[in-house]
């Protein structure tokens, strides 16, 4: 499996940076929108929605996550940190830091179409909406925000799997510990200083760096999310897109509860107009 993984990861990283740098801006558009119809089918398939339900959700998802992309193209060539949006992006942190907690609490299930699709919207959009503005602002800056989830991901489960003994939530994700989060949150910490020192700027390093943590716990709350709904979906991977990885959801599922937050913060922290 780890081999497999390995491949897969080998293969689709260049190609992902590839269109990160170079990718035309109509083409990135039609790349995240593709990503998230994916996302919309697997979403489907987690809460169990009819085949009805699923073809409405994904033509809705294609109309709605259509026109929020293009209505922020247009406001972006204006002023590239527009908050016309910026109401997404709340949206999306007060449900991943308050909603979602409550939910992994209470192990609520989604039993309702009409609940399901919105909170696949409230999952899936914000991510799509935060993927283009801040590639949009500066891919570095996006990757750097990516990165961090990549290197709390990657050092949670090499610290759990070495030292982990003390069990996270074994009901929802027994693989996942507490020194697997303590592992995360000091190599995340790492991380950010090294990112501040690089940029040279010690104020900054003030401010990135508890942002970092924090997303790096709002990574986790978004990886025990899905895992929480392919629990009681009965299934072990969102899809099979990705040999070794699962589907597109298991992929990003740290990225929409963190980037949405990211663009947030750069809106109201670090944009000129601030």
């Amino acid at each position: 499996m780890l081999k497999t993984r390995i491949i897969t990861a080998s293969f689709i990283l260049p190609l992902f940076l590839s269109a990160l740098f170079y990718l035309p801006d109509i083409f990135w558009v039609t790349f995240i929108l593709g990503l998230t119809v994916i996302g919309a089918r697997e979403w489907s398939r987690l809460t169990r929605l009819s085949v009805k339900h699923t073809i409405v959700f994904m033509l809705l998802t294609v109309l709605i996550g259509g026109e929020l992309v293009f209505f922020l193209r247009e406001s972006m060539q204006v002023n590239i940190y527009t908050r016309d949006l910026i109401a997404a992006y709340i949206l999306s942190v007060v449900f991943w830091t308050m909603a979602a907690p409550l939910y992994l609490k209470q192990a609520y299930t989604i039993d309702h179409p009409v609940i399901a699709m919105s909170i696949g919207w409230i999952v899936l959009l914000p991510i799509c909406l935060a993927l283009y503005q801040l590639r949009t602002i500066s891919p570095l800056l996006l990757l750097g925000f990516m990165a961090a989830i990549w290197v709390s991901d990657t050092a949670a489960y090499f610290t759990g799997r070495s030292l982990g003994k003390h069990k996270l939530a074994p009901s929802i994700s027994p693989n996942k510990t507490w020194e697997g989060v303590a592992g995360a949150l000091i190599a995340v910490l790492l991380y950010g200083m090294a990112w501040s020192l690089w940029l040279a700027d010690p104020a900054l390093m003030m401010a990135l760096t508890p942002l970092l943590l924090v997303m790096a716990g709002l990574g986790i709350v978004g990886d025990l999310y899905e895992s929480l709904i392919k629990r009681q979906a009965g299934v072990k991977d969102s899809g099979n897109i990705l040999p070794g990885h699962g589907g597109i959801l298991d992929r990003i599922d740290a990225l929409t509860s963190t980037l949405p937050l990211a663009m947030l913060a750069v809106l109201i922290f670090y944009s000129p107009s601030s």
